[in-house]
């Protein structure tokens, strides 16, 4: 049931999306928040050091308790590290994956009290060429919307 929603709103989007104008597209409204640009400019700098590559990156409004939805190509056999930042007022973060059969290859939860408890960080190497759905959330009792979050994807280069 799950593929079979994924595959719709895949085929919806390539039917129609070729047709969209500005005017009725419906986009990821960014964010702004200095903690959060300050924390990936660091997170970005180290793993630079390491050797990544940022692929993408994006800060995204976000509403307490709800997952947003990130779909990326992945290649086989390339290493991939995936960070999820959160608003440091929340008390709970998580980030699942899904490959393209829907089936759940990551799973990561923190806590505020935690070390760099809004970071979630993790590597993957996909053993298939397909896209994967990144499923970050977060959970903040007092702020409901207007959360701020920003995700970067990063590829080891040779």
């Amino acid at each position: 049931m799950k593929r079979r929603s994924l595959l719709t709103m895949l085929l919806f989007t390539a039917v129609f999306g070729y047709r969209a104008t500005a005017q009725n597209v419906i986009r990821q409204v960014p964010c702004s928040n200095e903690s959060i640009k300050h924390q990936a400019d660091s997170i970005k700098q180290d793993m630079a050091n390491q050797g990544f590559i940022v692929v993408k990156e994006a800060s995204m409004t976000m509403e307490s308790e709800y997952e947003m939805p990130v779909i990326v190509p992945l290649t086989q056999g390339s290493w991939y590290q995936f960070v999820f930042i959160g608003d440091m007022s929340s008390k709970l973060y998580e980030v699942r994956m899904f490959d393209w059969n829907e089936k759940q290859v990551v799973y990561q939860k923190k806590m505020w009290g935690d070390v760099d408890g809004n970071v979630i960080s993790y590597s993957y190497i996909p053993q298939f060429s397909e896209y994967h759905m990144i499923k970050p959330l977060q959970v903040n009792k007092k702020k409901k919307t207007d959360l701020c979050g920003y995700v970067m994807l990063l590829k080891k280069t040779k």
